[in-house]
């Protein structure tokens, strides 16, 4: 069976990073969706809806230049407790996401569309609970200087230096959490008979 021609809807290096270890050819088709997160929903429906709307999005684009294309859409976002913490506005922000991750324990769920040349969208999401070691003020402030992580959900990249110091537990999918399941995304793929 030849490769599907595989478009990932995401400007996200980690995603490209992490898609290219499926060893199969795709190409990005970076989009802007409003990722509000909508009070009503469940956590799991917010990141599910998010990155449906990415692949649509990304789908609209393609029509112009690409056919036969499967889009892939995704998008993470940490809990704490029930409180959503996605992606920091900023050094302040970020710095209270991250001293309030101390010590506890968390959920990072990411939602994945796959969205087929026909228009049959299949959606699921992932759920990682990971544990931090305690940091100090400094050691917070010197990752935040070094690593900006003002782009990730919860202001955090479980595969940056240092950060990775306090990793205490993982429980589930590392690549879920770094932003994009791939056993899942890869069974449902076979599962719907595009590899």
């Amino acid at each position: 069976m030849p490769a599907p021609n595989i478009v990932l809807a995401s400007a996200s290096p980690r995603r490209r990073e992490l898609l290219s270890l499926m060893r199969l050819p795709f190409t990005t088709e970076p989009v802007t969706v409003d990722e509000t997160f909508d009070p009503g929903e469940t956590a799991e429906r917010n990141v599910i809806r998010v990155a449906e709307k990415k692949a649509r999005k990304a789908a609209e684009t393609c029509k112009k230049n690409r056919s036969g294309a499967v889009i892939l859409g995704a998008d993470t976002t940490v809990v704490l407790d029930s409180e959503p913490l996605g992606k920091p506005s900023g050094y302040d922000e970020a710095f209270g996401m991250l001293s309030r991750l101390q010590g506890r324990d968390h959920r990072v769920m990411t939602g994945f569309a796959l969205l087929e040349p026909q228009g049959r969208c299949s959606t699921g999401v992932e759920t990682t609970r990971v544990e931090f070691a305690p940091m100090e003020e400094r050691e917070i402030r010197t990752y935040l200087d070094a690593q900006l992580p003002f782009d990730k959900a919860g202001a955090y990249g479980i595969q940056d230096p240092l950060m990775s110091c306090f990793v205490r537990r993982i429980e589930g999918c590392y690549y879920n959490v770094v932003g994009l399941p791939l056993s899942r995304i890869h069974t449902l793929m076979r599962t719907l008979s595009l590899l």
